[in-house]
C-alpha cells in the first residue's frame, strides 16, 4: 500500500519510528514532513497528506501531532478525506471498517511507540466493510461535504 505520513515537530520522533516500521512491512512510503523538531505548524502537513490521498497518490495517509487532535481537525476540513484520531485498537480497525477512514491521526504525547505500531499495522489491515448501512453514512457525510461546499460559490 501507499502511505503518505507527515507530522509536526511533536510528532516528528514518532513518525520517524513509524516512516521505518511501514517500510518493514513492505509499504510504499511518502515522508511529507516535518524532518526536525524545529516548531511548525500542522495544518500545513494536514494540507500535505490531504492532498496526497485526494490525488490517489497515497490510498491511505497518516498524521501525527502532540494529540493528535489538532492535525485531525485540520485533515477533515479537506473534502473527501475521512480522519480518525485514534489511540485504541478498536477504533483503528473500526474507523475504517465503519466509516472508510483514509487518514489515521495519532497523539504522539499519547500513545507509546509499541502501541503506535500496533494502531498502524491494525489500521492498515482493516478494509471498508462496503455494508449498506455503512456506505448510506459515508454517503451522507459526502452529502454534507456538498453542501457546505456549495454555500461557498
Amino acid at each position: 500500500m501507499i502511505v503518505a505520513i507527515a507530522a509536526d515537530h511533536g510528532g516528528y520522533e514518532l513518525k520517524t519510528k513509524l516512516v521505518d516500521y511501514l517500510r518493514e512491512l513492505g509499504h510504499i512510503v511518502y515522508d511529507l514532513g516535518t524532518h526536525s523538531t524545529a516548531p511548525v505548524d500542522y495544518p500545513d502537513f494536514a494540507r500535505a497528506v490531504a492532498a496526497e490521498v485526494r490525488s490517489g497518490g497515497a490510498e491511505r495517509g497518516i498524521l501525527i501531532c502532540g494529540s493528535g487532535v489538532g492535525a485531525c481537525i485540520a485533515a477533515n476540513k479537506f473534502p473527501g478525506i475521512r480522519a480518525g484520531l485514534c489511540h485504541d485498537s478498536f477504533s483503528a480497525h473500526q474507523g475504517v471498517e465503519d466509516d472508510d477512514a483514509n487518514v489515521l491521526c495519532l497523539g504522539a504525547r499519547i500513545l507509546g511507540v509499541e502501541l503506535a505500531r500496533e494502531l498502524v499495522r491494525i489500521w492498515l489491515g482493516a478494509a471498508f466493510s462496503g455494508a449498506e448501512r455503512h456506505c448510506r453514512r459515508v454517503a451522507k457525510v459526502a452529502a454534507i461535504e456538498k453542501e457546505f461546499l456549495k454555500e461557498r460559490q
